[in-house]
């Protein structure tokens, strides 16, 4: 296969802003000054200072500068540093299949990119962080990293951004009207969100000294206003001042070593705790289990009991969420969490009450049962939500493996990490899955149908990862447990996977002996998720042997067994299979019917695997109606999505002699130049545009030049450019594109030598008169 090739710019992926961003107008410019000199900068403070909206801020200003994304890695619930690089690539969407280190796969994917990478809460992992960050920069070369923590990373080149609390007016300053006031962040912010909770309310020459008083008392901490302001649903201002005082007389006669906004911050902490009810502060204790967040089930299953009926919880949690210490976010159902300072505070309580490990046992268990719910969901009309859900709860399904193997219970471990088989294959989490279950099989040795179970589904996995050595072995194993133990469910799943790596290894004669035998047992056991993937896998091999007729009927039990079931995920597996077939056949209609049908159900779900191989038969059908440009770009697409993945067609390597006849026949067809411009169109295409283009829904269009004539800038120099063009000076040009103001000097100084032109307002004409230019000749397309 060819070498890969760079995408499209991507969007970028923040998180919307679910309340006014107040203030911080300097450090937002120190901020973009920081990174347009250096390519590591943290921002360090203590909790609750705003580190990270200030971040995120930051990163939404200059996501121009950065036109292959910016990709924010949330760090606070992530124990494990193992686990960093997997929580990284889960954000960068990087499903790298193999077997490769994880550092390696990200730092060969952000090689080429300019991108912005934001990690959010870096003091618990503080090492991995480091090690990582220096690692990807080191590769990556217009890679940026924006990092929020407690403490600084060392990372060598390193700016440092220590975020202080929001302005205050001086103390000695005098008394200010009110209009004056509300120029200092902390009392715009306390302002803004108190009229969040009492529409009308406006500092006034009557209330401004009270106000001024609350926002010093509360040391300016964004967190603390935000706390306080929430208590004025039940207090007027002179009464919250009141009892802020009386809280911090108390708070100041403990221990001196606390620093004083740390005080501060805690003490509105336990304040807000005080003033829930008894069952409030249980329930805020007790959701400080999760990971990444709840739905109400899940708060109902695990929360209740011992003080709190389950009837009580949803009123409960509508209480914390009023008192703003649960952020309530539909997503696309309601979803709950708290805000990091928040769930430690919780925990503290949890672990003070003695009920923590009682507690974790729960959600454990919880989510233990949701991945056994899964196997019975993978094969029915509720599979795609099923699929969404475990993605959804990903980080609570790790806390609940890890707490598995940290309390020594590896045998429920081993058996739920079986049990999510298919989330480890259908999301971001292959190499993951992998670790859980040979994490569970070396402590889990005595023979048992878990282990036998665990065998087949760690084989599973290697096939995609193109272990087929490792595979045989783990299967080979499994296989002798299911006859020793008499598992005709194990031997049926054993002998489907077996088959696959006997196809892999070229002999689809042998692998359909073996996928019938699949068949077989899968009938007999009345098993319809193995028929449905005994059948698909006869129907391939069928068809590398050149038996149509085999090959369909296969192709269609699979589809009959699906519908059954209301299935998705197999019939459009299915579906893949028989268009292949029917090209092969010379039935291109048919063909692409069933390819797209199946695109467009794995567009669904987001598989990936399932997406790249529709493209590959799309491009063998174009290539085969002499489409040789849309063939070339889908094979430019493939390039990018194979490099990613890091397996080149996974589990259908035997398939591979298509598309590089297919690749031969595109090349010969337009000649090496005009086929490496189709590849890179191709390449160029995100993922969601690929698959546009594959379906025919929008045949993408390449960007034109402003005019008739080839622009003899680059595209930096070409955005430069634009920005001159908009009266900016060189210091803003550098800003905006988060470049040192030298860097930008560079390049106008290289459009004015191209141009032949001596002056900013020369470029500035040159520019209106080619957008004019392209406007006309839009205006005059039919």
């Amino acid at each position: 296969m060819t070498s890969q090739t760079g995408r499209r710019p991507q969007l970028s992926r923040l998180p919307a802003e679910l309340t006014s961003f107040v203030g911080r107008r300097h450090e937002v410019t120190e901020a973009k000054r920081l990174l347009s000199q250096s390519r590591i900068v943290t921002f360090t403070g203590p909790g609750g200072v705003g580190k990270t909206r200030l971040a995120l801020r930051v990163a939404a200003e200059v996501s121009r500068a950065f036109p292959d994304s910016v990709r924010l890695v949330e760090l606070a619930t992530l124990n494990d540093p193992g686990m960093l690089g997997q929580t990284v690539a889960e954000a960068l969407e990087v499903r790298d299949w193999s077997s490769r280190p994880l550092v390696d796969v990200l730092a060969e994917h952000l090689r080429d990119k300019r991108m912005l990478l934001v990690l959010d809460n870096c003091e618990h992992l503080l090492h991995a962080c480091t090690v990582l960050v220096e690692t990807l920069t080191r590769a990556a070369p217009d890679l940026r990293v924006l990092a929020t923590s407690r403490q600084v990373l060392g990372v060598t080149g390193e700016q440092i951004l220590a975020v202080p609390v929001m302005t205050l007016p001086d103390r000695d300053g005098g008394l200010l009207p009110p209009q004056s006031l509300m120029e200092y962040d902390a009392v715009r912010l306390f302002a803004e969100r108190v009229a969040a909770v009492l529409p009308g309310f406006a500092v006034t020459e009557a209330n401004q000294e009270t106000v001024e008083r609350i926002c010093r008392r509360l040391d300016g901490i964004p967190l603390a206003i935000e706390l306080a302001a929430v208590r004025l649903r039940a207090l007027s201002l002179p009464q919250l001042l009141e009892r802020l005082d009386e809280r911090f007389q108390l708070l100041t006669a403990g221990s001196r070593a606390v620093v004083p906004r740390h005080r501060t911050l805690r003490a509105l902490i336990d304040w807000s705790y005080e003033l829930c009810t008894e069952q409030e502060r249980l329930l805020w204790a007790r959701v400080a289990v999760f990971a990444g967040g709840l739905d109400l089930e899940a708060a109902e299953e695990v929360c209740s009991g011992d003080g709190i009926a389950t009837g009580d919880v949803v009123d409960l949690v509508i209480g914390l969420v009023d008192k703003s210490i649960l952020i309530a976010e539909q997503a696309p159902s309601m979803r709950y969490r708290l805000l990091d300072t928040i769930q430690q505070y919780g925990r503290e309580r949890l672990k003070d009450s003695g009920q923590e490990s009682a507690m974790r046992r729960r959600h454990r268990d919880y989510y233990r049962h949701l991945a056994a719910q899964a196997v019975r969901g993978r094969f029915g009309p509720d599979q795609a939500t099923c699929f969404t859900s475990l993605r959804r709860e990903h980080a609570n399904l790790r806390s609940a493996l890890d707490h598995c193997f940290a309390t020594g219970d590896t045998g429920a471990g081993l058996e739920m990490a079986t049990d999510l088989a298919y989330h480890w294959i259908t999301s971001y989490y292959m190499k993951e899955g992998r670790r859980w279950l040979e994490l569970g099989l070396a402590a889990e040795t005595a023979p048992s149908e878990t282990r036998a179970m665990a065998l087949w589904a760690a084989g599973w996995l290697a096939v995609f990862q193109g272990e087929l050595d490792t595979a045989e072995e783990m299967l080979a194993e499994s296989r002798d447990l299911g006859e020793r133990l008499g598992l005709e469910r194990v031997l049926a799943y054993v002998a489907i996977f077996w088959g696959g790596v006997v196809i892999c290894r070229g002999d689809p004669e042998k692998a359909i002996a073996i996928y019938q035998e699949a068949a077989a047992r899968s009938r007999a056991i009345g098993d319809p998720l193995g028929q449905s993937l005994a059948h698909l896998r006869l129907c391939l091999a069928y068809s590398l042997t050149g038996d149509s007729s085999a090959a369909i009927e296969n192709g269609e039990r699979c589809l009959e067994v699906s519908d059954a079931y209301g299935e998705g995920w197999h019939r459009a597996r299915g579906e893949l299979a028989l268009g292949l077939e029917y090209w092969r056949q010379g039935e291109l209609t048919r063909a692409v019917e069933l390819e797209e049908r199946s695109l467009r159900y794995n567009r669904s779900v987001d598989d990936l695997l399932g997406l790249a191989m529709n493209f590959e038969v799309l491009s063998w059908i174009a290539a085969t109606e002499r489409r040789f440009q849309r063939a070339g770009r889908l094979l430019g697409a493939l390039q990018v999505i194979w490099g990613e993945m890091g397996t080149p067609m996974a589990s259908f390597t035997y398939l591979m002699r298509y598309h590089d006849a297919c690749e031969s026949s595109v090349r010969a067809a337009l000649g090496e130049s005009a086929f490496q411009s189709a590849l890179k169109k191709g390449a160029r295409l995100s993922i969601d545009e690929a698959t546009t283009f594959a379906l025919g829904e929008d045949a993408p269009q390449e960007p034109a030049e402003p005019s008739g004539e080839p622009s003899p800038l680059t595209a930096r120099e070409t955005e430069t450019a634009q920005l001159v063009a908009q009266g900016m000076s060189n210091k803003e040009i550098a800003a905006t594109l988060v470049i040192a103001q030298r860097t930008a000097e560079g390049h106008i100084e290289r459009i004015l030598s191209k141009l032949g032109f001596t002056s900013r307002a020369q470029i500035a004409v040159w520019i209106g008169e080619r957008s004019r230019a392209a406007g006309k000749r839009d205006s005059a397309a039919p």
